[in-house]
């Protein structure tokens, strides 16, 4: 297998834009844009990819598999961003759109929680692909919509089609209709919203309990095992107090000695674990 370096490694943001930018180039031209086919037009992104980044490693196929994940990202991004701006044009909630965007984006499940390749949604977000259009109701008649298809008899439309931009624009839903739906979902789209919000809130304060709980737990497991290290060292202390070999010692230090051996009985009697009655030597030391 070629390691991370031989293949390019991660990707970044300067790679992601020349991407796109090589993309929109080759596939929005006016002239073959419509006209070629699949190998060719990769092969062109790439002549253009590397014009912009000379000698680099990626492969045609490399380029095509980072199109088909910035390419279902940002498609996300269109459609919350849509669904953000129908929010704020009905005058019902002001908050920041991009704010609302980046929620929508996260809840609607898959990929990542947060839409962060700004940088090449500048680039694309003109073109017909990623051009954000009002949410509404398909306007029917006689239980025909009449919406246009957004199929093409482009021969390029195929399974990979995805990787090509030219596609007929959904022709834009009517005013009244927009109105109508407006006016008779708008408070049911408004609760999912709230609900939503209120679901995600949830969310994040059963986390931040988990993780006090944890904490608590992991100070009471600390203070457990302080407090037998503690006894154990004093246990081993006291031991060494009782085996002390004191027949050739002073008089003083004897006396010493056996005070100390005097506590240790005493806390063997007692179990209290108080100041020694020795610490008065002590004292008289400093």
């Amino acid at each position: 297998m070629a390691s991370s370096i031989e293949t390019g490694g991660a990707w970044s943001t300067m790679e992601d834009v020349s991407l796109c930018e090589a993309w929109l180039r080759v596939c929005h031209c006016p002239v073959t844009g419509n006209e070629m086919k699949f190998f060719h037009m990769w092969k062109k992104i790439h002549a253009e990819f590397c014009e912009k980044i000379p000698d680099s490693p990626r492969t045609e196929m490399a380029l095509s598999s980072r199109w088909k994940l910035l390419n279902k990202e940002m498609a996300k991004w269109r459609d919350a961003l849509a669904k953000a701006m129908n929010l704020y044009r009905s005058g019902e909630n002001r908050t920041n759109e991009l704010i609302q965007a980046q929620m929508w984006f996260g809840a609607t499940g898959g990929g990542k929680k947060r839409f962060t390749h700004h940088e090449c949604w500048e680039v694309v977000k003109y073109c017909k692909r990623f051009i954000i259009i009002p949410t509404g109701p398909n306007v029917v008649l006689n239980e025909t919509p009449l919406r246009d298809s957004t199929t093409s008899d482009s021969p390029l439309d195929s399974p990979m089609s995805e990787d090509l931009p030219i596609q007929k624009e959904p022709r834009p839903i009517g005013r009244k209709a927009a109105k109508a739906k407006k006016a008779g979902n708008s408070s049911n789209f408004n609760s999912k919203f709230l609900e939503e919000i209120a679901r995600q809130n949830s969310i994040r304060i059963e986390m931040e309990q988990k993780r006090q709980d944890m904490e608590v737990a992991i100070q009471a497991e600390c203070a457990r095992e302080k407090e037998y290290l503690r006894k154990k060292d004093m246990q081993k202390t006291d031991r060494e107090t009782m085996a002390m070999d004191t027949s050739h010692m002073f008089p003083e230090t004897k006396q010493y000695w056996k005070l100390e051996r005097r506590d240790v009985m005493r806390r063997k009697l007692f179990q209290d674990d108080g100041p020694s009655n020795t610490d008065w030597l002590n004292d008289q030391n400093h």
